[in-house]
């Protein structure tokens, strides 16, 4: 009799890591295993730590990699995989292709450019540091991406069918639904609210036996849609000018650079902010805005958004690092976006690093802060960050806007599973820190379901009706 097993590989008791692990026939000499997201940990260093791991089976023994969406905790592993053996094909929509080749790209050449800076100037604890892979990796990952189209069954052999459907959170974001002969399992991946800023509304994929639920934010609740009039950061940016200093808004490349950019546009049709010079300082951003602008995904946008033209912005580009080196110390008032959006990364840490000591300046955070970022530690008041094996004061403006959440809420979430039919037998709540994660179990029990926080490295038997936990772990 034929075995489906599910392994919890990472995004098990934390937010980062997403990686999710079906493996049929498990007793066999030859069991097929394919994966479900293969994303990067973030956040605190014991974390960052397990992206250096050795995958818990050889990677060419997988046959296949199901991509929910693009961003780097769900496909920033990929290269290493694939530098540790993985030759299988990769299965993601189109414009999650797109965006998976200009994060890993980007990712790459970070890796690189940090492990060459700590060399120079002394701060890494090893001789010669190592990316965790090259650019040269991500150009052997890139040619095993393969296409396919929402709501079309992927026959993937030995009985095994997938299927995405649209989760409404990043342009081509995707749950995927797959059935075997032994029970079905729906993959949420990252899933948006009810209504997104800049996309199509989400849709609600067929019901599972076992479902894997995110639950980044399944301990609160956003602001109502109506009133989310994002006065936190009108109210910054109005302030900052007045007094001479910029506002920084680390922000994540893909989406949220997007949404954002959609906001400040609709802020100054208002007049409620002043028309200020809006440097996009990202290369990946930039590349990422051209897809969501490309018009063959204006079928995947909200038609009120006009395909993110954007034409009463005063938007400049900053693709050249010397440029960017110039905006740590602007001439005049502006708004300078700049990934990562948590800090953890890239060009806005040499802008926080110039910008934090001085008062005039703001920084403005727009989303999820997971712990051990330096987004979390401005969040939480610091008054000191250590960037660059040196500390710098804090005595800019700190402003929270957790208005531009792109992440359903509880309420969202449980909407999203009440509306599952056929009712999932166990939901397994992943993608959240420890605290978030038991409190959206707490809500589906009292709606009747039982919800289940997984263990990093816990494995489960698939079957129809039920799911029987196996109590072994992956080494």
């Amino acid at each position: 009799m034929r075995t489906t097993t599910l392994s919890f590989i990472g995004a098990a008791g934390t937010v980062t890591g997403s990686q999710h692990l079906l493996t049929l026939d498990a007793h066999l000499p030859q069991p097929r295993h394919i994966l479900v997201d293969c994303g990067m940990y973030q956040g605190p260093r014991e974390l960052r730590r397990l992206n250096w791991s050795d995958f818990p089976i050889p990677p060419a023994e997988i046959t296949d990699v199901l991509l929910t969406h693009a961003h780097m905790d769900h496909t920033g592993l990929l290269p290493r995989l694939v530098k540790q053996g993985f030759q299988g094909t990769i299965w993601c929509t189109e414009a999650t292709a797109e965006l998976t080749e200009i994060v890993l790209r980007d990712s790459a050449h970070l890796q690189e450019r940090d492990a060459e800076f700590a060399q120079a100037q002394g701060y890494s604890k090893h001789r010669t540091p190592e990316p965790l892979y090259r650019v040269t990796d991500v150009e052997r990952t890139l040619p095993l991406l393969r296409v396919v189209d929402f709501d079309t069954p992927l026959d993937l052999g030995d009985g095994v069918v997938a299927t995405w459907i649209r989760a409404g959170h990043i342009l081509g974001s995707a749950s995927i639904h797959v059935s075997t002969e032994e029970g079905t399992i729906l993959f949420s991946g990252d899933l948006g609210r009810h209504t997104h800023p800049v996309l199509r509304a989400r849709e609600i994929p067929p019901g599972a036996d076992v479902v894997l639920i995110e639950s980044t934010y399944g301990d609160r609740e956003h602001f109502e849609p109506e009133a989310a009039d994002h006065e936190p950061l009108a109210d910054a940016i109005r302030r900052t000018a007045e007094r001479g200093g910029s506002v920084l808004i680390p922000a994540f490349a893909v989406d949220r650079t997007e949404v954002v950019l959609q906001t400040l546009a609709l802020l100054q049709d208002e007049g409620r902010i002043p028309k200020l010079p809006v440097y996009v300082d990202s290369p990946m951003a930039l590349d990422s805005l051209r897809i969501y602008q490309a018009s063959r995904y204006r079928e995947e946008l909200r038609e009120d958004v006009n395909g993110l033209k954007l034409p009463q912005l005063d938007v400049r580009e900053v693709r050249d690092s010397q440029e960017s080196e110039r905006l740590n110390r602007p001439d005049r008032p502006c708004i300078i976006i700049s990934a990562s959006g948590m800090a953890t990364g890239g060009r806005v840490l040499h802008h926080l690093e110039h910008m934090l000591p001085d008062e005039r300046h703001t920084v403005v955070l727009t989303g999820y802060q997971a712990l051990g970022t330096r987004g979390r530690s401005l969040a939480e008041g610091a008054r000191q960050l250590k960037m660059h094996g040196a500390y710098v004061a804090v005595r800019a403006e700190v402003v929270r806007d957790e208005e531009f959440s792109v992440h359903a809420d509880a309420s969202e979430l449980l909407d999203w599973v009440k509306a599952l039919d056929p009712p999932p037998q166990q939901v397994f709540c992943v993608h959240g820190e420890a605290d978030s994660a038991t409190a959206l179990t707490e809500l589906l029990a009292q709606e009747g379901f039982m919800g289940i926080v997984p263990q990093r490295g816990e494995r489960v038997r698939v079957r129809s009706g039920k799911v029987r936990k196996r109590g072994d772990r992956l080494e």
